[in-house]
């Protein structure tokens, strides 16, 4: 058997059967990679390629990024952040038709620039929006469907852990990923709110209008979502001016949120040690992740599948669009029956080095990818930051939930579209950092 048979067979076949079984997707990339790595070198080679490849993920200090950022996200959730957030939103916004909703999304928006989790954001403010949304006469698909996309920015808007793990895996800066991420996370935050402007317009009665509230009230509303402003603030203008590398800027942020956290005295010890063991969670989990998809991608070096791809779409002669479309399909359906994480950490070293090949820029096809991705994660019939949505809205089936996100997508293309037509929305900002 050749090399590249192989190699597609441990993708394609041994995989998806892991993946069917329900193993966690970090042990059975682990898992395939070391099979498929003594199948074609030897049992010897692999235990010693297995060995190095966690000794050198347990021991890289760049990965200590990783819990410090879960943890300031865990911190905000734990003291509070995010009904805050929406309790601001609410107050400014509430008032314009379909406004509940259009905040909804602004909090999601802004919790996640502070979460970076999908699923962690659509589960938070599902517990506090929906109820409000529901109290106000808001339509459920509406309301469902704005959690679930809002949810998605998690990814896009930094500090993103998924930005943080591809900045690690292609050996690219993290700061300059995190500002390629600002501009992609505004326009699709943007494109969102506006949807919801012209769905209520169509459809009036799908979200009704609260009571105007007084510029004192707004103006009071702010405080709760100011420190996470300057939260945000003190983080991105630390890495832009130099003055923290990516590690040191997750920890002055977990300093700072368990500052105002105890300042506010929102955080008990209980909800601290929560905050404490999630972190121990994630932390595990996504570290065993860059551990597998090493191993996995070591497998695929020696198979040369990166490579042949390379030069089989070479002699394709195939436009660079068309290429970029293809990719962008596969991200569609890959993020619709998995974490954007992972599927990103299982493509990136078959696509990346191929996008690089042909020109691309890097920040821009790494930011790019991760809002493709963040399109699979709410697409019909499988979304999976959507079946999280359905599982906190009790009463509303889930063919409804479906049809309120399907009512966003549009505003995931023109994204995706003017993203792709205009490069500089991504690369603006990291080109400053120069």
């Amino acid at each position: 058997m050749s090399l590249a048979f192989i190699g597609i067979t441990g993708i394609l076949a041994l995989l998806f059967i892991l993946f069917v079984l329900g193993m966690p997707v970090g042990f059975s990339m682990a898992i395939v990679g070391f099979a498929g790595f003594c199948h074609v070198i030897s049992l010897p080679a692999g235990m010693n390629m297995a060995g190095s490849v966690f000794w050198a993920v347990c021991s890289k200090y760049g990965l200590t990024v990783i819990p410090l950022f879960v943890f300031m996200g865990q911190i905000a959730f734990y003291s509070g952040v995010n009904e805050r957030l929406y309790k601001a939103a609410h107050t400014w916004v509430g008032h314009i038709r379909g406004g509940l909703a259009m905040a909804t999304v602004m909090a999601c928006s802004a919790f996640a620039a502070i979460c970076g989790s999908n699923t962690a954001t659509a589960a938070t403010m599902s517990t506090v929006a929906l109820p409000e949304m529901k109290k106000y006469g808001y339509a459920p698909g509406l309301s469902t469907g704005a959690i679930a996309c809002g949810s998605t920015l998690g990814v896009v808007i930094p500090p993103s852990v998924v930005l943080i793990i591809i900045g690690l895996a292609t050996e690219q800066s993290i700061a300059r990923l995190f500002y390629g991420g600002i501009g992609a996370g505004v326009l699709l935050t943007l494109l969102l709110t506006l949807s919801i402007s012209l769905l209520c317009k169509i459809r009036p009665d799908w979200g009704p209008v609260v009571a105007k509230r007084s510029l004192k009230d707004r103006i009071n509303s702010l405080s709760g979502g100011a420190e996470m402003l300057i939260l945000f603030l003190l983080i991105m203008t630390g890495l832009y001016a130099g003055i923290f590398t990516p590690a040191e800027a997750g920890a002055a942020g977990s300093f700072f949120a368990l500052v105002i956290s105890l300042v506010r005295r929102t955080l008990s010890l209980e909800n601290f040690k929560k905050a404490v063991k999630d972190t121990l969670r994630i932390s595990c989990m996504v570290i065993m992740l860059v551990a597998g998809a090493m191993i996995f991608g070591r497998f695929l070096a020696i198979t040369r599948i990166p490579f042949d791809l390379a030069d089989f779409v070479a002699g394709l002669n195939l436009s660079d669009g068309l290429v970029m479309l293809l990719i962008s399909l596969i991200y569609i359906a890959g993020g619709a029956i998995m974490d954007a994480l992972a599927l990103l950490l299982i493509t990136i070293p078959i696509f990346f080095p191929l996008a690089v090949q042909m020109g691309y820029d890097p920040v821009w096809f790494a930011v790019t990818i991760t809002v493709i991705t963040t399109l699979g994660a709410v697409t019909p019939p499988v979304g999976a930051t959507t079946f999280v949505v359905a599982g906190m809205a009790s009463g509303v089936p889930m063919k409804e939930v479906f049809k309120g996100v399907a009512l966003f997508l549009p505003a995931y293309i023109v994204t995706i579209m003017l993203l792709i037509l205009f490069p500089g929305i991504i690369t603006w900002l990291p080109g400053l950092l120069h």
